[in-house]
């Protein structure tokens, strides 16, 4: 028996958290203790006495703090992580320590609480019944994607015409919004443009717009949703005065050669629709792909019950909260305003972030379980990925990846994405429209 086996007892709290509780004998406290001393006495300074050459009952009273101190941090460190290694416990946090210091002549005692990587054993994931879309093109996506290209392009005109104001219409208006009689600053504006239709504003108001005149103004009453974000203002009955001060409408372009022109890329309208079904077929299989690795992960979470270590999802509602930060920030939010809305999303992001998590771990033990490995080609084809789209060398690429260890998370997504095939590879595939594929 090992002295760690001696010192050590093991108390399982739940199946990711362990509470190791140690015993070290007085002995080994005592010496760690005496080259705690040894250690202060070479820089001690006190007056009357020598660097080196102090007696130990004197560093005693002016450093024992010092030396106990440091004697519980290495005694704590040494048979922690000794107790780790032998035992074979994936610690995934750092521990929660409890001492109550030394005592002379008895033995040290302290416990260490800590999250560990769960035990996963996969079972339910082979021969799952998965459905997968049709990323086939068709004359209709080209087309619906045709006119969103249009609308880009579409230039805005006064209606000189007189007539009231129709659905799809840009009105420039002035408002005053009130409650109870009180007019609210918040609830005016002046030369706004609404896009009557575009359910922008409270539901209802764009409604009792149209057929209103240039020059009109009009009484508008909604009632503010109850769950509006201005709470003083959920759930009230506000009454608006309109006034339509100005009326635009959307002049799309015609689809032809002279449209084409509008792209260097482009030299006919026969390579803008190539170029259309193209990207068209990459979404719908991106999409497919995507909707098929949702399903596995959703039916390998119904079949796999287990805990996940609180660590481990903090870490990823850290990394949602992260990604929606920068997202707000790209689209031209603030960026302090982008992080406090992305800190308020946290709750909601947990429950996700749990289940992230979990498929992660499944895959993980699906991967070992079958012995599936990544092909060293595969991640060198990964990084001249990267390095295409950053229109970098793949040399500096790999400096940037080995600098900020992110070749272990390159090795993990491409080992997931064959987790994934393999899975694909052993389900009951139906595809849209057709009979079942075994696999």
């Amino acid at each position: 028996m090992s002295h760690i086996d001696a010192a050590v007892k093991i108390e399982d709290i739940s199946p990711v958290k362990k509470k190791l509780s140690f015993e070290v004998p007085w002995a080994d406290v005592k010496t760690e203790l005496d080259t705690a001393y040894r250690k202060v006495g070479k820089t001690a300074k006190i007056k009357g006495f020598r660097p080196g050459k102090i007696p130990r009952e004197i560093l005693e009273q002016f450093y024992r703090h010092e030396a106990e101190d440091e004697t519980v941090t290495n005694l704590v460190n040494r048979y922690y992580w000794e107790a780790l290694q032998e035992k074979k416990i994936l610690a995934v946090t750092r521990p929660e320590v409890e001492q109550n210091g030394i005592e002379a002549d008895k033995n040290f005692t302290f416990a260490a609480t800590v999250e560990v990587e769960p035990q996963v054993e996969p079972k339910n994931y082979l021969g799952l019944e998965l459905e997968k879309g049709d990323p086939a093109v068709t004359e209709e996506d080209i087309q619906a994607r045709l006119q969103e290209i249009r609308q880009m392009f579409a230039t805005m005109e006064e209606v000189k015409e007189a007539r009231g104001v129709l659905e799809g219409d840009f009105v420039n208006i002035d408002f005053e919004g009130t409650v109870d009689g009180e007019a609210l600053k918040e609830l005016k504006s002046e030369n706004y443009m609404l896009e009557i239709g575009s359910k922008s504003f409270v539901p209802g108001f764009e409604d009792q717009l149209i057929g209103a005149m240039v020059g009109e103004t009009r009484t508008v009453k909604v009632r503010f949703p109850d769950n509006y974000h201005a709470e003083k203002l959920a759930g009230k009955d506000v009454e608006f005065n309109v006034n339509i001060k100005g009326l635009r409408t959307k002049k799309l372009p015609e689809i032809n050669e002279e449209f084409v022109k509008n792209f260097e890329r482009y030299d006919s309208l026969e390579a803008l629709m190539a170029d259309i079904r193209t990207n068209l077929e990459e979404e719908k299989q991106h999409k497919v792909d995507a909707d098929l690795e949702m399903q596995i992960s959703d039916k390998l979470l119904a079949g796999n019950e287990f805990d996940v270590p609180e660590s481990f999802v903090e870490r990823q509602v850290y990394y949602m909260v992260s990604d929606t930060q920068r997202r707000m920030a790209a689209r031209g939010m603030d960026p302090k305003k982008a992080m406090d809305f992305s800190l308020k999303m946290k709750d909601q992001f947990r429950e996700e972030a749990a289940k992230i998590v979990k498929t992660m771990l499944l895959l993980k033990g699906i991967a070992e379980k079958e012995n599936l490995t990544v092909d060293e080609a595969k991640v060198e084809e990964r990084i001249r990925e990267i390095a295409t789209q950053k229109a970098e060398t793949v040399e500096s690429v790999k400096k940037t990846l080995e600098k900020d260890d992110l070749l272990d998370s390159i090795r993990s997504e491409i080992l997931n994405r064959q987790t994934y095939e393999f899975l694909e590879s052993k389900a009951s595939v139906k595809t849209a429209g057709t009979k079942k594929k075994k696999g």
